[in-house]
């Protein structure tokens, strides 16, 4: 498993790929599941929410959580590369929100263990919310009346802290899963629920080689011990056409996180929930269509070359893991009432 995970063993899987039994087929839970130290509540789930709307946490006033990670949308921001406070572009694509509960590591080198862990990160960056440090952004929500009766009902007195804003906006992201997708419903017994095509791709899929990766009820991987996170190599064949094409090499992965070389490309596996609402593809973002992915993913993880056939059927494959959206509502947040923050108007 060590070896699989950190290596992906591509190679050999591609010659050994077979049907995957019914019984590995996996349907996502109704509920997603919570560290002993942060149990979901309504309470959490409310102040998050309003967290995760709310843009004054940034040094423009302008960008949120939901600015690169949109809820109304497929949890991205279907840009090749998210765009932080003054228009700066990220180095990477926004993964999706939805369903990142299910994820054993947050960002696509797993530098985060956890979504708590996650939800500090983009403060501080200075290409994201642009804020000095957490800390900082935290005396901010602090500067807000209206905002500590929230977190008195979610952690109780003097609970205003990084940390406890941070377990609130987890809360809140534990709740986007999209379960009871036309797939979800076709591996339950509604043998109706996909179309022909689909259950072809569906075959395909598993027959390609694909499984070897997205694999579990995310579609990203078996489950790992929090904070380990599962891993591949990408691409695993340098020499495909695709690689110069988009651009592949030129992000080093997991190594910029660690500095190790055998770390070099490794990226974690990401789900392929709703992915049929979340292009641009991939860590670059470089690939426009879903169809396009498929064949780029076959050659350079499998070596293998798909036919116009085969890549519809996975793409309406594909298609059928795109489940319910719980509705999202927008929150009141908190006002300011007659002053302002002063934000930063330049670099």
């Amino acid at each position: 498993m060590q070896t699989l995970r950190r290596c992906g063993l591509a190679l050999a899987l591609a010659g050994a790929a077979s049907l995957v039994s019914a019984a590995d087929w996996q349907t996502l839970p109704e509920q997603a599941p919570a560290p002993a130290d942060n149990p979901t509540t309504p309470a959490k789930v409310e102040l998050g929410k309003m967290l995760y709307m709310d843009p004054r946490f940034s040094s423009t006033g302008t960008v949120s959580c939901n600015t690169c990670h949109n809820v109304m949308l497929g949890g991205d921001d279907n840009r090749p590369a998210a765009m932080g406070v003054h228009g700066q572009m990220g180095g990477r694509s926004a993964p999706t929100v939805w369903n990142s509960a299910f994820s054993s590591v947050q960002f696509w080198d797993g530098r985060a263990p956890s979504l708590e862990e996650q939800a500090k990160g983009p403060v501080a960056n200075p290409v994201e919310m642009g804020m000095e440090d957490v800390e900082v952004a935290m005396n901010r929500v602090r500067q807000i009346p209206g905002y500590k009766a929230y977190f008195d009902k979610a952690f109780g007195p003097d609970s205003m802290s990084v940390d406890n804003a941070a377990k609130a906006v987890a809360a809140y992201e534990r709740t986007l899963i999209t379960p009871n997708s036309a797939y979800d419903r076709y591996v339950n017994g509604d043998k109706k629920a996909m179309t022909e095509q689909q259950v072809r791709g569906m075959n395909t899929f598993a027959a390609t080689g694909c499984t070897a990766c997205h694999s579990g009820a995310a579609f990203n991987g078996p489950t790992m011990p929090a904070g380990s996170g599962f891993f591949m190599k990408f691409p695993t064949f340098s020499d495909s056409e695709y690689v110069g094409k988009y651009g592949l090499m030129k992000d080093l992965g997991r190594f910029d996180v660690t500095k190790k070389d055998a770390d070099k490309h490794l990226f974690k596996v990401p789900t392929l929930r709703n992915v049929a609402l979340t292009a641009p593809y991939f860590h670059n973002g470089a690939v426009r269509t879903l169809d396009e992915a498929v064949k780029v993913m076959a050659s350079t993880q499998l070596n293998k070359e798909l036919n116009a056939e085969d890549t519809a059927d996975i793409v309406a494959f594909l298609s059928a893991l795109t489940g319910e959206f719980p509705a999202q509502t927008l929150p009141q947040l908190p006002p300011t009432e007659g002053w302002a923050f002063e934000y930063s108007a330049q670099k």
